[in-house]
């Protein structure tokens, strides 16, 4: 008689588990500010964990220095990136945080993963502190972490046996992929088209006809958006630790092939 087969138990959350306990931080923290601190408590933690152009150009428009110093000028580049304006604004960025953070989490590991997150927000952080120059503009949201992400999948997502691309792989090659090059990834017409659309998503957002709910009085931080695409778009290759695909022919312009051994790292 043959051995009785168990069956093989899918988990409830076919998530990563960083990603997950990453939605419940976002969603813990979002709930303490709103729910469970006095008002001024919760302005204090903005305060301190916020980030703020004005720490860095000028203390005029403020009744005195912000709280935290020069630790505070460090770790706000990422620490704004745990806190939302309201439930819409936390909703909106958890849904694409797990569409986009799956993939990229299966590819990059936990460690890479976070580093890659903190890095993507501060990024953001920069692209917004330079096109805010001394203005009182403080950010918050893991927007441009997400759009970072986005960025990251783009580069991997769309190839032959990625997880949108024709074949599919098996589950745990699908993620593993070589990523392609950046060059050739810009004049793919699927990953212009998704990109644009994401970008003109966010526009329509900033547009007070198409606010989200509660936020209508809310300037939406474009500028920090671009900054985590860019920076997860860039650095990429930094934190994958998959090979890059080399170019063929068509993608050096007819040139020169790259040979495994001169696979480029963009």
């Amino acid at each position: 008689m043959d051995p009785k087969v168990e069956p093989a138990r899918e988990p409830i959350f076919n998530v990563p588990p960083v990603v997950l306990w990453l939605v419940l931080c976002l969603c813990f923290i979002h709930g303490m500010v709103v729910f469970v601190l006095p008002a001024d408590q919760g302005e204090a933690l903005l305060e301190l964990f916020a980030f703020e152009p004005l720490r860095y150009y000028s203390t005029t428009l403020l009744d005195g220095p912000l709280p935290g110093g020069v630790m505070a000028d460090i770790w706000t580049f990422v620490t704004y990136a745990f806190f939302h304006v309201n439930l819409t604004h936390l909703a909106f960025n958890l849904i694409w945080l797990v569409a986009f953070g799956t993939a990229v989490a299966r590819r990059f590991g936990t460690w890479r993963f976070l580093a890659f997150f903190a890095f993507t927000a501060a990024t953001g952080a920069l692209a917004h502190l330079i096109t805010h120059i001394d203005e009182n503009v403080p950010a918050i949201g893991a927007s441009a972490a997400v759009l970072g992400m986005m960025a990251a999948a783009m580069r991997f997502v769309f190839q032959p046996g990625g997880p949108l691309g024709f074949p599919r792989l098996g589950e745990a090659q699908t993620y593993r992929v070589p990523a392609k090059p950046l060059g050739a990834m810009l004049r793919d017409p699927r990953t212009l088209l998704f990109g644009l659309a994401w970008f003109g998503l966010n526009a329509l957002l900033g547009l007070p006809l198409f606010a989200m709910p509660g936020a209508e009085n809310t300037a939406v931080a474009w500028q920090a958006h671009v900054g985590g695409f860019l920076g997860g778009l860039l650095a990429f290759t930094v934190f994958d630790p998959v090979p890059s695909a080399p170019l063929t022919e068509n993608e050096h312009g007819g040139d020169v092939q790259a040979t495994d051994d001169q696979a480029p790292n963009s």
